[in-house]
């Protein structure tokens, strides 16, 4: 029958009926999927209305058949116990044609919760006193009959769910639909007009079609637009906070550096574990590059390593430029750092420098780490600065992010003394993480490249995944980043949040 058909043909029974009571008897050819495809077309030009009508009903599996059929396994063995006298399930020469072994163990276990039988001291089964084959009645085998004849009044939920548990029945439902005319109920299948054409108006046919009323509480579909990544609406985020408070951004766009911007200037040492294959990405091709055309900086790199100089012990081994020259995707930003430290000693001055970019490293990846990730690398240079600027700098920043609960812990870094760890708890995870890395850098450093010993330089960097995981409520960095990353997710959160005191 054809939907046009099949819709006919419930306008019609409507016209006698009034109320179809359930669709599955009045139509019990038709599928479910057709009837409501249909019932719902109908209702959408107003011809009808429906209710949904759910039934539970029970169907009797192959084992709860075959008790019907044989009486239930717990009385099948009071009568088998009644003509041996005893069993013992550890007889392997027992046979019965009446019950298997498996049939047995079923039964008996049923058979000891109602008090049927017993076991003698020698582990045998016999029934209990007093439990007469006369006197029993097989319950299951009563209650399955009911079930097949859908008699369900006396059967209390308790013992269904304990058939169910003994896979003797199994819990079916039904869905039909009980119909009644709508407002613009008619045996006719002449729908309401959606769209008013031009066509409509030049010919004056609208004045004689009737037309669908408007639903003016329809919300309408939303457009088809891009959206910012989250990544990107907090580095955006990021980036007016440091602009607001006096900083400027340093060039970040070179994802590849050499390893003396990368380790040497930072007095990390050659042999330095983190230098290692494990922990950084070397390249291949082209292998080296050029050291910085200052012949004096160099020298005083190659001294600090060696010796020690600017009233350091230095590191005492050999330092060789070919392991300097060695290219890698840069580990941290610090590398673009030290480079704008070493162009700001020809105009010795205080500055503010910061850069939000990519950087690299072997790691394992895990709920809160990548191999590849975002940093937001951030230097003050200025006079008369302490580790306590620092601290105060760090807990403004992050109040105008939202994150007020911060914890520093002392550290070790090549480059920085005093340095310090920065912890922000994540109500997701319920932990501290971390989410950065600072401190003072080192005055042999900062010497070397010609500054004077009277201007301090903080530095830091943090974590760009880290505090958007926290301020979004995400437990796993691959939710934010990769193929488990929801298109809702990216969608749906606001661009940014705007503090009063942003932009103080």
């Amino acid at each position: 029958m054809s939907s046009e058909a099949f819709q006919l043909q419930i306008l019609k029974d409507l016209s006698t009926l009034n109320t179809i009571e359930s669709t599955k008897v009045q139509y019990p050819d038709v599928s479910s999927q057709d009837v409501i495809a249909n019932l719902n077309s109908l209702v959408s030009y107003d011809k009808i209305k429906y209710n949904t009508l759910e039934t539970i009903y029970y169907d009797l599996t192959a084992e709860g058949q075959e008790i019907v059929k044989k009486g239930s396994y717990e009385l099948r063995l009071i009568h088998l116990l009644s003509e041996i006298g005893s069993l013992s399930l550890k007889d392997k020469n027992f046979k019965s044609e009446d019950m298997t072994a498996n049939e047995i163990k079923l039964g008996q276990a049923k058979a000891f919760r109602n008090g049927w039988i017993t076991k003698t001291s020698d582990g045998n089964l016999v029934i209990k006193e007093g439990s007469e084959k006369t006197d029993l009645t097989d319950i299951t085998r009563d209650q399955l009959n009911l079930i097949e004849k859908n008699e369900l009044e006396t059967i209390d939920n308790k013992t269904l769910q304990d058939l169910k548990k003994r896979k003797l029945i199994n819990q079916k439902k039904t869905v039909s639909y009980k119909v009644s005319k709508g407002t613009d109920f008619s045996v006719d299948l002449i729908k309401p007009e959606t769209e008013l054409t031009s066509e409509m108006i030049s010919s004056g046919s609208y004045k004689d079609l009737k037309f669908k009323p408007l639903n003016f509480n329809s919300q309408g579909a939303l457009p088809e637009s891009g959206a910012l990544h989250p990544l990107n609406k907090i580095k955006q985020e990021f980036r007016q906070i440091f602009f607001n408070m006096g900083f400027t951004e340093m060039p970040s766009n070179q994802y590849v550096e050499s390893s003396f911007w990368n380790f040497d200037a930072l007095y990390v040492p050659q042999q330095h574990p983190a230098r290692d294959l494990q922990d950084t990405f070397y390249l291949k091709n082209p292998l080296t590059s050029d050291l910085p055309e200052d012949k004096e900086y160099i020298k005083n790199i190659k001294a600090v390593h060696e010796q020690g100089a600017f009233d350091s012990i230095g590191y005492r081994y050999n330092w060789k430029e070919e392991e300097a020259k060695k290219l890698v995707l840069r580990t941290h930003t610090t590398s673009i750092s030290a480079a704008m430290l070493h162009q700001l000693a020809k105009d010795q001055k205080p500055a503010r420098l910061f850069s939000i970019e990519r950087v690299f490293r072997n790691e394992a990846v895990d709920a809160t780490h990548l191999a590849e990730f975002h940093q937001v690398e951030g230097v003050l240079a200025d006079y008369d600065i302490t580790l306590g600027s620092l601290i105060k700098f760090m807990e403004d920043f992050f109040s105008k992010m939202g994150v007020e609960n911060l914890k520093f812990k002392p550290t070790y870094n090549p480059y920085t003394e005093p340095s310090m760890e920065i912890f922000s708890w994540h109500e997701g995870l319920k932990k501290w993480v971390e989410i950065g890395n600072s401190g003072m850098f080192r005055p042999e450093m900062l010497e070397s490249m010609g500054l004077p010993r009277g201007l301090k330089v903080l530095g830091w960097g943090l974590s760009l995944e880290r505090p958007t995981m926290i301020k979004y409520k995400v437990q796993n960095i691959r939710e934010l980043l990769g193929h488990k990353v929801s298109l809702d997710f990216i969608e749906k959160n606001p661009a940014a949040r705007l503090d009063e005191d942003l932009y103080e």
